[in-house]
């Protein structure tokens, strides 16, 4: 009988450890997942203010203040980005600086094309793009050019 009762102490003990373990883990877990999602909506912020940003850096509607912003929302993304899109960004950024002289539209649409894969990889846009048929375009409001044409 002592050797019955040994066993069910044992049970309900090593039932109790194992409840506590489940309990854990599955907040754990939860845990993790919110941290992720909290994450991912940050980065999600912060990547949507770039890419807004390079509206105002867009040939046909670049100011001053547009060119500020995405300064701005470029160094940002060091904060927190992968390795893959800040080599992107630079990559980026040197084709677009004012110093390079040999810039082309054919480099800027590649580069550019580079850095927003790397963006969509790291924030899980799904199905995966094919660089081969990834071609994303940056539009100018044209505002500036309609004002002109009216006056």
């Amino acid at each position: 009988m002592v050797r019955s009762m040994d066993a069910q102490i044992a049970v309900a003990i090593i039932s109790l450890i194992a409840g506590l373990a489940v309990a854990a883990a599955t907040y754990w877990f939860t845990k993790k997942r919110e941290r992720e999602a909290e994450w991912r909506k940050e980065k999600l912020a912060y990547y949507k203010t770039f890419v807004e940003s390079l509206s105002g850096a867009v040939e046909g509607d670049s100011t001053p203040d547009g060119q500020r912003n995405f300064a701005q929302a470029s160094n940002n993304l060091l904060l927190f980005a992968p390795q893959s899109v800040i080599e992107a960004l630079d990559a980026f950024w040197n084709e677009i600086r004012i110093s390079n002289f040999n810039r082309t539209k054919e480099q800027h649409d590649k580069l550019l094309a580079i850095l927003l894969m790397a963006i969509r990889r790291d924030i899980g846009v799904f199905p995966i793009d094919n660089p081969s048929t990834f071609k994303p375009q940056l539009w100018a409001s044209g505002a500036d050019k309609c004002s002109l044409k009216r006056n």
